[in-house]
């Protein structure tokens, strides 16, 4: 094991079998160009041993540049990628390989293409040591592949955490075998959005709120957030798979987190079978859910005052309170005996100081194995 900033990673691939496949590589692509110059073009930072590896195993001319995009800050993805370094000058006729060190989501790629796209090379193809295809959307053709491998967090043999790891000869994937996945329920005021804000601090979640997720998407036109909005546009309910979709990106984009809070999601026995089989294919699972829980007549005093304060018409008529209640009751009485069946259903007072109901939460944590 070895331990970079606050993450612990274990062993995933040795430096011999990093080379073979990389020798794999170089003897394919010499297989096709050994008969003209090709100019190879390294994505930085990433790539850089694996370029350096590649050009010491192809036994023909070529000739080397290098392009540098990033759409990573720390660990965590922010959907955005910008060109730092551009395309090489003078490919006009000539074929190309991109050279990238790993392969994922396809985001990056997406840039690669557009760049080469508007250039007047012969031909560009695209050669990745590491390929994650689980999670690949599979827009563009990959032409070679050093190594499939899962959706893992790695580090080593230029990938880093953070800026560390780059240096490794070996590769180590994120120990995650503490994974934690939460489901927080709880009746409007309970007090939930709080709880939340303090459990991920603790424990290094990744908080996703449905409704946050739905709005950051249609904000900022994001395919899905398009499809989203065409059926909110018609008055009709976005389809249960276009939330996953929305809630697998989230889950990809933050491969630091030690596990996640799901909140606002799901809503329906339908919505948590979807969710388990999601989190399934990625090797995880729901570990609890947990429900606040406070006496109506104490939330609904709750909300009134909170209405006061802050004008929300919603927190300022009881009844209309007490209907957002009956509502949560319909739709988690389901929900319930879903988990309650799997042994993964919690409830905790939600009335107390917010210091008090944070350490019930925690206790209902800490004991799960």
């Amino acid at each position: 094991m070895i331990k970079l900033h606050d993450k612990v990673f274990k062993p995933y691939l040795g430096e011999d079998e990093i080379l073979g496949a990389v020798k794999k590589m170089a003897t394919e692509i010499a297989e096709d160009y050994k008969n003209e110059v090709p100019i190879f073009v390294g994505v930085l930072n990433g790539a850089f041993m694996f370029v350096s590896d590649f050009l010491k195993a192809y036994q023909h001319p070529c000739e080397v540049s290098f392009v540098r995009l990033s759409s990573y800050h720390g660990l965590t993805s922010t959907g955005i990628v910008e060109t730092l370094l551009d395309v090489p000058e003078n490919i006009e006729g000539r074929s190309v390989i991109i050279l990238e060190d790993v392969i994922d989501t396809g985001r990056t790629l997406k840039q690669l293409v557009h760049l080469f796209s508007q250039t007047n090379v012969k031909e560009f193809k695209v050669a990745s040591l590491f390929y994650k295809s689980e999670v690949y959307s599979g827009e563009y053709s990959i032409d070679y592949i050093g190594l499939e491998i899962p959706d893992n967090f790695i580090v080593g043999y230029g990938l880093d955490y953070n800026e560390l790891g780059r240096n490794l000869r070996e590769v180590y994937q994120l120990n995650q075998t503490d994974m934690i996945n939460l489901v927080l329920f709880g009746k409007p005021g309970a007090g939930k959005g709080t709880q939340a804000g303090f459990l991920k601090e603790k424990y290094n979640l990744k908080h996703i709120s449905t409704g946050d997720v739905f709005r950051y998407n249609i904000k900022n036109g994001t395919e899905l957030g398009l499809l989203a909005k065409s059926y909110m546009d018609r008055g009709d309910l976005v389809p249960d798979e276009v939330t996953i979709d929305m809630l697998k990106d989230e889950v990809e984009k933050n491969p630091e987190a030690a596990g996640f809070i799901f909140d606002g999601f799901p809503r329906t026995a339908a919505q948590a079978e979807a969710l388990d089989n999601f989190l399934q294919s990625k090797d995880m699972q729901v570990n609890a859910t947990i429900a606040l829980e406070a006496e109506d007549d104490i939330l609904v005093s709750r909300l009134l005052e909170r209405g006061k304060e802050s004008g929300r018409t919603d927190d300022q008529d009881e009844s209309k309170i007490r209907n957002r209640f009956d509502e949560y009751n319909q739709k988690t009485a389901p929900l319930k005996a879903y988990y309650e069946k799997q042994g993964k259903f919690h409830s905790v007072n939600g009335i107390g100081e917010i210091e008090e109901i944070t350490g019930r939460l925690s206790v209902v944590i800490d004991g799960l194995s």
